[in-house]
């Protein structure tokens, strides 16, 4: 909103912070501002699991007597969590009663960081049953896109993302496994990024999923996403060094054969890649080289983690929806076979950097989904197999930089025909975390998007 007079709601993080500790407001204005939004939205959007109203009220009160605020990035900052990342106090959730494990006694480190940095969680989002989808719904409700809440908002961060585009907070963590960010980031038309490998701490389930799953932000600029991102990794706020003329590989070939992006999204990619070669860069075509055996890799190890999550945290599999016990059973067979194969995904990482050198590029450009965002409902009590077609026909293009280990962020570009947003992928070598935001601020600046979607 404009009148921040009136409201901090749909405020940056960015403005928040330095209004906090200037003294132009306080933490505390600044939290009860979101939560009466909370309150009169997510009721339509159900993206919260738990909202911590008195607790964020308190937090926000022992942010405003501190006394060096003016070393607190995220002064007063209103944040929401993903419901698998321990927060004190709280169960932690996995995206099911059934999952649950039990409160948790301390922070997550990345949860510690952010309140470090002076940021106020006021709940934790909603995920689907373990993390193992790209649309958020559980047996009690949906999670619903903001900008048409007919729609899925993406998964597995579909509650942090639909809250960040609603405006009920100006950023959120979330974690991506095999594009558990980046899909909602572009089914919500937000700034999503998904670190490389051991940038960010995971410690998260079963070895961060084998090792492909990072800590993350979900943001409406790429400013709170450049914040937010310096906090997690531990770092002092970063500031974005405007790149050189770079070569931008431009691709629309699917990792998943027979699935190809529809005219939206390639449209997309399109316009993206004439933005970049705007503001000074050139683009060429440069395919990943996706194969069987990769994507083969990809879905062992997908199945096997959620066998193992379940084993290791005693889960009574007959609690669980229909899709996630087949999902387990899967994971059972390939483990216990030995088709989960760690020299394979080291493999694919050799290769995928080995592609950035062999074709010149400095990043590459894909499409972030292939098709609009799936329906909102129907998906946790269906089979697993029309989950796993639902999932793999609308969003193949994130998963393979989680095996690689390769950071990756979405960018917003416009809206589709049916107004629901578009955005683009952008994959990076190792390291290349800042120069993914920075791109991404040059297409922000050469294209700004809406920000909201208020419900």
């Amino acid at each position: 909103m404009d009148n921040l007079a009136t409201t901090w709601v749909g405020a940056t993080a960015k403005q928040i912070s330095r209004a906090v500790r200037r003294g132009d407001t306080t933490a505390t204005q600044v939290v009860a501002d979101h939560l009466e939004q909370i309150a009169i939205s997510d009721p339509a959007i159900a993206a919260f699991r738990v909202v911590r109203a008195g607790e964020a009220i308190a937090e926000a009160e022992k942010v405003d007597d501190q006394e060096d605020l003016a070393n607190l990035p995220l002064a007063g900052v209103p944040v929401a969590v993903k419901e698998n990342t321990p927060v004190a106090g709280l169960p932690t959730w996995h995206g099911s009663a059934a999952a649950r494990s039990a409160v948790a006694e301390d922070d997550h480190e990345v949860v510690r960081r952010l309140r470090g940095a002076g940021a106020v969680v006021v709940g934790v989002t909603r995920m689907p049953e373990m993390g193992l989808w790209a649309t958020t719904d559980g047996a009690d409700e949906p999670t619903r896109n903001p900008w048409a809440l007919e729609r899925t908002p993406g998964g597995s961060s579909g509650g942090s993302a639909a809250a960040v585009a609603a405006g009920l907070v100006p950023i959120a963590h979330g974690n991506d496994g095999l594009g558990s960010i980046r899909i909602p980031a572009a089914c919500c038309g937000l700034v999503g990024l998904k670190p490389g490998r051991d940038v960010i701490p995971c410690d998260l389930d079963v070895d961060g999923w084998l090792g492909l799953t990072e800590n993350g932000i979900l943001a409406t600029t790429v400013a709170d996403a450049t914040l937010g991102f310096s906090v997690m990794a531990g770092r002092a706020p970063e500031k974005l060094v405007q790149p050189g003329k770079l070569r931008v590989g431009v691709s629309l070939r699917s990792p998943v054969a027979g699935i190809r992006p529809d005219e939206p999204n390639r449209e997309a990619v399109a316009k993206a890649s004439k933005l970049l070669v705007g503001v000074g860069h050139d683009t060429l075509t440069a395919d990943p080289p996706y194969s069987t055996a990769v994507g083969l890799a990809g879905l062992a190890t997908w199945f096997a983690c959620a066998y193992l999550e379940a084993d290791a945290a005693g889960l009574d599999v007959r609690t669980l929806q229909p899709r996630t016990r087949r999902h387990i059973a899967l994971g059972k067979l390939v483990w216990r076979r030995g088709w989960v194969k760690q020299q394979q995904r080291d493999a694919w990482r050799e290769k995928s950097i080995q592609f950035f050198a062999d074709s010149g590029i400095d990043v590459l450009l894909t499409p972030a989904l292939a098709a609009a965002p799936p329906p909102a409902d129907g998906h946790a009590g269906g089979s697993w197999r029309r989950n796993m077609r639902v999932n793999m026909a609308y969003a193949p293009f994130a998963a393979p930089w989680n095996i690689a280990g390769l950071p990756a962020i979405v960018v917003p570009v416009g809206l589709r025909p049916d107004g629901l947003p578009l955005a683009v992928q952008l994959v990076g070598p190792p390291d290349s975390e800042l120069l993914l935001l920075a791109i991404a601020g040059q297409l922000e600046v050469a294209n700004p998007w809406p920000r909201h979607a208020f419900v």
